[in-house]
């Protein structure tokens, strides 16, 4: 199971924490741009060039203690057909240097079109006697809002190609409750959502006791966290929200279980932009400083969990 393959990953490095790699052109220090910018001019050829050559140098820094990144599409569909490159290329490379890569797409749609989602994001396609792989990352996050006929192709691609999805359940936005907090039947939506997805990963439990299906549970929201680790036992949890939107390592350590496991915990701006918090920090520095709050997060985190 993909999920398998992710928690072998936490236990060997003893950390369970995810880098967001969503890298808006500001992050990026300016030797780096600069340099694209010369190249072709201030266009979004160059921004994308920027963009990938900044994830790589942090990939390189963090690969060996920290298993898994998570790039947000969004941040890379905003540059166009260059910046999908980009997405490609950052997951490509991560693979290469041995990491856990989910992609944070939110994608759902029903029918064909989830089949599409899925074949491009998790799956591959066939070019007349050629099955290409298009994106190939091992997980992807995905909206369950249209139910099961908009999981259910997502389900099938998890089995055959050994991947997984994180279902919106309880986002870390302080919006969030609008929805996900409101009733049905006596209990709220994101309950509702946590429980379909235990019922959609039933058939795909691996080693570790966790399925294909995981959920996406804010660290901002610390009581539905610990909630919804005890409702969900086989229910993995992608935890946004750590650091910069507020959520602290004391709230997130409910989210794992007896054996430190069942969650793994999102930082993004708080890496990508360590070199701009810390005191005299030179720009060309910015991915080893990078590593060093990598590290930081992953010493708060595993403080309050009994991570073996």
């Amino acid at each position: 199971m993909s999920f398998d393959r992710l928690i072998d990953k936490i236990i060997e490095m003893k950390n369970p924490t995810v880098v967001g790699l969503d890298p808006k052109l500001d992050y990026v220090p300016d030797y780096i741009k600069n340099r694209f910018f010369d190249e072709d001019g201030q266009t979004l050829k160059a921004a994308a060039k920027a963009v990938f050559k900044f994830n790589q140098k942090i990939i390189d820094e963090i690969c060996d203690i920290v298993p898994a990144i998570k790039p947000q599409a969004a941040y890379y569909e905003m540059y166009g057909h260059y910046g999908i490159k980009a997405l490609e290329k950052t997951i490509r490379y991560a693979k290469l240097k041995g990491m856990f890569v989910i992609t944070d797409g939110k994608r759902n749609d029903i029918g064909a079109t989830m089949e599409a989602y899925a074949a491009a994001h998790l799956g591959s396609v066939t070019i007349g006697e050629t099955e290409c792989e298009p994106f190939g990352a091992d997980a992807l996050t995905v909206n369950g809002y249209l139910g099961t006929d908009g999981i259910d192709p997502l389900l099938k691609i998890c089995e055959e190609k050994d991947k997984g999805i994180f279902v919106l359940a309880k986002t870390s936005n302080k919006s969030s409750g609008e929805l996900q907090d409101k009733l049905i039947d006596g209990e709220p939506v994101y309950a509702v959502m946590g429980d379909m997805c235990e019922k959609w990963g039933s058939g795909q439990i691996g080693k570790h006791g966790y399925s294909s299906v995981g959920a996406v549970v804010g660290a901002t929201y610390p009581e539905q966290l610990s909630e919804l680790r005890k409702r969900l036992p086989h229910t993995m949890f992608l935890v946004p929200g750590y650091g910069a939107q507020g959520g602290g390592a004391k709230g997130i350590a409910g989210a794992f279980d007896e054996n430190g496991l069942g969650a793994i915990v999102n930082s993004s701006r708080a890496v990508m932009c360590a070199y701009k918090r810390e005191e005299n920090c030179p720009e060309k520095e910015f991915a080893k400083a990078a590593r060093r709050e990598a590290i930081r997060m992953r010493e708060d985190i595993t403080s309050y969990i009994n991570l073996k």
